[in-house]
């Protein structure tokens, strides 16, 4: 296919956003916005993956101190965040690039109890259901915030497992969580208010609209899926009252900066933080249908896990009847390739497409795209390690490529610093996997934590 006719590189008008082309920047979980707030090197970030007419929709930001997760992703709930922001999304508009804020409620996806996620005291969801699984499925807080924090966590982890001990599970595996409070329908407008204070405050920071997220088993899902959702009055029960709070939430936002400024990102057929639903085309249906009649500028929906055809891993594409019930701009997302882009773009499948981990690896991705060039491979232990100097390698095409480079540390130093802290790294994953017995559940392979850290420990 000649460069000229790429369908992933044609031009798009988005509401009144005029596109250069349809490969979009992913929303992206670093975890290095210390103390929640966003730092100068996110600058460098999103500014090696803007270009002209691009879109970039940026890492999911929290809407207020008790919506977040994880530690040091950022917020936009203080004036001292929304100045931060500032500059970065400067450093974007100055490439030309499109760029829009993803805001989040972790709800139940989170743990009052351990450091340093012990100001998050307020876990809340649409019900009291606990996770069946281990807060600990981020490599920070595995690889990188132990490194930080070894000893506090330590001895947290000691005085939190007498408050709350594990629990042994069917597989005699052992996973400790921290109990959610159940919304009453009198908290449930203060959550409201949040997410749209948190879009009047994105745009003063200069984002040109948010991305709103009720995807990946947090909060608005967690009201969706009726794996979670257990409750009896007008927010649980049946498909309608099961969305009737994703849907305020939006209305809310749509109210506070208009329906051309708002995208929202779904994920119905996912099963992520054990959020199932037992009829998910139902509810993307039923969502493409009522984000349509408020105007919505974009659904960002997530694909079906990938299935294996002919030997292959191909796309199930399974986002069809959501495509067509949505009648603003489309945006799949979720395993695809140059290849597989092309083709669902050309075919109508979807207007955009949202690409995360070759995005991390190549920042110049669009135009790898045009010029078919190999792409750098990922590193998964990178995607999460708070340090940005031993970030994923990402060479920009027009550089040589050394073994590894990062756009936060020296180019002359082509080994990543996870290397150089590789034994500490190894030894407090495996203390934390298996002293504490946060979780015998690794991450990174489903092996065991005893030989998952061994392995680690030896590699590095």
């Amino acid at each position: 296919m000649a460069p000229e006719t790429l369908p992933l590189l044609t031009p798009y008008k988005m509401g009144k956003f005029e596109l250069s082309h349809r490969v979009v920047l992913a929303p992206l979980t670093r975890q290095r916005s210390y103390g929640n707030v966003p730092q100068p090197h996110a600058v460098l970030y999103y500014s090696q993956r803007a270009t002209k007419g691009g879109l970039l929709i940026a890492e999911a930001t929290g809407v207020s101190d008790t919506a977040q997760g994880y530690s040091d992703t950022p917020g936009i709930w203080t004036k001292e965040q929304v100045e931060a922001w500032k500059p970065i999304v400067r450093a974007v508009h100055d490439k030309g690039a499109i760029f829009f804020c993803q805001i989040w409620h972790t709800g139940r996806v989170s743990n009052y109890g351990d450091p340093p996620l012990a100001s998050f005291m307020f876990l809340v969801s649409s019900s009291s259901r606990k996770r069946d699984r281990s807060l600990l499925t981020h490599l920070s807080l595995i690889c990188g915030v132990l490194c930080r924090f070894p000893a506090q966590w330590a001895s947290s982890s000691l005085q939190h497992r007498q408050r709350h001990p594990p629990v042994a599970q069917h597989d005699d595996s052992v996973a400790e969580y921290s109990p959610p409070h159940r919304l009453r329908t009198d908290e449930i407008p203060h959550i409201v208010n949040d997410f749209r204070l948190a879009a009047r405050n994105a745009i003063e920071a200069g984002f040109d609209g948010v991305e709103v997220h009720g995807a990946h088993g947090y909060l608005l899902e967690q009201f969706m899926k009726d794996s979670v959702n257990d409750r009896t009055d007008e927010y649980g029960g049946s498909l309608e009252n099961r969305c009737r709070f994703p849907l305020e939430v939006v209305q809310a936002v749509v109210d506070e900066i208009g329906a051309d400024r708002v995208g929202i990102r779904l994920s119905p057929f996912t099963d992520y933080m054990e959020s199932w639903d037992s009829d998910p085309e139902a509810l993307g249906l039923y969502m493409a249908k009522a984000l349509s009649k408020l105007g919505l500028l974009y659904c960002h929906v997530v694909e079906p896990r990938m299935a294996i055809v002919e030997g292959r891993r191909k796309l199930q594409h399974g986002l069809l009847p959501i495509r067509k019930a949505f009648q603003g701009t489309f945006i799949a997302a979720g395993g695809y390739d140059r290849e597989e882009g092309n083709k669902a773009v050309n075919s109508g499948y979807t207007d955009l497409l949202a690409f995360g981990r070759l995005f991390l690896a190549n920042p110049d991705l669009p135009k790898r795209f045009l010029l078919d060039a190999p792409l750098n491979k990922y590193n998964r232990l990178t995607f999460y390690t708070p340090d940005p100097s031993s970030a994923t390698p990402t060479t920009p095409f027009s550089i040589p490529r050394p073994d590894f480079q990062t756009p936060f540390g020296d180019p002359a130093n082509k080994t990543p610093q996870i290397r150089y802290q590789g034994p500490r790294v190894a030894l407090v994953l495996g203390l934390n996997l298996r002293l504490f017995m946060v979780s015998t559940w690794c991450p990174l392979c489903d092996a065991s934590s005893d030989v998952c850290a061994v392995v680690f420990f030896i590699i590095i």
